[in-house]
């Protein structure tokens, strides 16, 4: 059994120039990109290969636009790798339901061009997200409970993305207190470029509309172990996959979970499929101390070197 995880980033990743050389050399790359410019109405290959970094952080273009190239890396390289496992971070879970063959390909862009969409449309200054550096994950959870109390608005934990490393996701006036308490224990608040409180129940009704539309897909049992952003564990039936993915836009993302029990069941070489390398690190911090081998692939010749 192989012992090689595969993971895809999320939003947050996105990088001028990504995907272009898959691309221009490789039709089923570019086929990608065709698919999703139809599909979401928005030109992607002039925004992310020749456009403004502020486009590049809209929602509705980078949803769609980061997923290809996920999907064109590990379309390129899935005959070499052969993973047993994958996950993705946020967005980038959708990437993994296509590589373990859960939904296909075409069904994930169409997926991810409406959840962008709809993510995109949630915009409420009142509302944001904001990373915590430097607190562990006890402190950031008082913090966030006292914050809620005390501005009586809601606030949770987003993303474990690492030890040192949390998301919290909500009311301005509670992420305010937060910054406050933050700095008193001697950690980092900074407040992320987002339109809407993500991964938190402030966004339900795009998440049911989302999930009406994952109702109506084709989904499969999955060809290797997907590790969910919601339970941080796998699932082989194809049903209770769907429902997890019609919970998975208003819940946390337990990414420290998700390594360490991708670890556990035997995973010791994880290749971050997609552009910055983000992940890479994520898992380095979350292993520390522990033998494993990561490595990031999101151009066409660090690819052509693995293969």
């Amino acid at each position: 059994m192989s012992n090689t995880a595969i993971v895809f980033p999320g939003q947050g990743s996105q990088e001028a120039g990504m995907g272009r050389d898959f691309a221009e050399k490789w039709s089923t790359a570019m086929d990608l990109w065709k698919l999703a410019e139809k599909e979401s109405g928005l030109p992607l290959r002039d925004i992310y290969w020749e456009g403004e970094a502020k486009d590049m952080a809209e929602t509705a273009a980078l949803q769609p636009a980061l997923t290809v190239v996920n999907l064109s890396v590990w379309l390129y390289l899935k005959d070499k790798l052969k993973p047993s496992a994958t996950a993705g971070h946020s967005l980038g879970e959708f990437a993994s339901l296509a590589a373990a063959g859960v939904l296909s390909p075409e069904d994930t862009i169409k997926a991810v061009c409406l959840r962008g969409k709809l993510m995109s449309e949630i915009s409420n200054e009142d509302h944001g997200m904001a990373a915590i550096l430097k607190l562990k994950q006890s402190q950031v959870e008082k913090i966030v409970e006292e914050s809620k109390t005390e501005s009586a608005k809601e606030l949770r934990i987003a993303n474990y993305n690492s030890p040192s490393q949390y998301v919290i996701s909500g009311e301005k006036a509670a992420i305010d207190i937060a910054a406050v308490k933050a700095k008193e224990n001697k950690g980092r608040l900074i407040p992320l470029a987002v339109s809407g409180a993500f991964h938190s129940p402030l966004i339900q009704d795009a998440a049911d509309e989302f999930a009406a539309y994952l109702k109506k897909l084709d989904w499969n049992s999955p060809q290797f172990s997907i590790y969910f952003n919601v339970s941080a564990a796998p699932e082989s039936s194809a049903e209770k996959i769907k429902d997890i993915m019609c919970n998975q836009m208003t819940s946390s993302v337990r990414w420290i979970e998700i390594v360490n029990n991708q670890f556990e069941a035997g995973c010791s070489t994880f290749f971050e499929l997609g552009p910055k390398g983000v992940l890479a690190k994520l898992i380095s911090a979350n292993l520390k101390g522990k033998d494993f081998k990561t490595a990031a692939i999101g151009k066409l010749d660090q690819a052509e070197e693995l293969s």
